[in-house]
């Protein structure tokens, strides 16, 4: 059976066409999500992408977290099904109290974007079960405001409970314990800043980000 992949569109979101594609690419069909919908429709798994979502207005993801969308997106996640936010998706995800923590400026206050090699250190989610916790993965990143930070007792909480899935080997944004993406309590909810659909061909330097969006549609 084919899956489906709803991609969330908000105003401003800039990947969605990305997303698409790296997933038709691996097999999966791929299905666009408007903001002002909250029905999600048949979708096995959904995709919040990158971009400016209403233009990142107040901070990212402070408006967005209120679309009719996100109450589906809430609705299919508290019956286990596998949702992935990227770049702007995980600021989102966590302004709407899906994800723990928050992501704020980069350190020196840079844009980023850049390849970075991200570590995987649990294969226990939606997005790393394909993957082996050591192996490497070449994933490039496109943001501003990727500095994940949240509380001491947060932190040891995700620590405790292996629910950071990704780090940076060489952390370029500031982000706390190089925390590239953290998954919930029923590792069914995965956010990271890095693209992992922008590293699905050789053309673009790096097929890497395949074994992430595997795991998505395996899931």
């Amino acid at each position: 059976m084919t899956v489906t992949v709803g991609v969330v569109v908000f105003p401003g979101t800039n990947c969605e066409a990305d997303a698409l594609e790296a997933v038709t690419s691996l097999g999966a069909q791929g299905r666009l999500l408007w903001h002002g919908e909250s029905d999600l429709g048949d979708v096995d798994a959904v995709i919040v992408p990158g971009g400016f979502a209403h233009g990142d207005y107040l901070r990212p993801g402070a408006i967005a977290r209120f679309s009719p969308v996100m109450e589906g997106v809430a609705k299919f996640a508290a019956k286990g099904g596998p949702v992935v936010g990227i770049c702007n998706g995980f600021q989102v995800l966590t302004e709407a109290g899906l994800l723990p923590g928050a992501l704020q400026k980069n350190k020196g206050l840079k844009f980023l974007c850049q390849p970075s090699v991200l570590r995987v250190e649990s294969a226990n989610s939606v997005l790393t079960s394909q993957a082996k916790v050591g192996d490497e993965l070449s994933i490039p990143i496109n943001h501003f405001e990727g500095n994940y930070t949240c509380s001491e007792e947060t932190l040891k909480q995700l620590q405790d409970e292996d629910r950071i899935v990704l780090t940076y080997v060489d952390n370029p944004n500031g982000s706390l314990g190089n925390i590239a993406g953290v998954c919930n309590e029923t590792r069914n909810v995965v956010g990271l800043m890095p693209h992992p659909e922008r590293a699905c061909h050789e053309l673009l330097g790096s097929m890497d980000g395949a074994v992430l969006l595997r795991s998505l549609l395996a899931s």
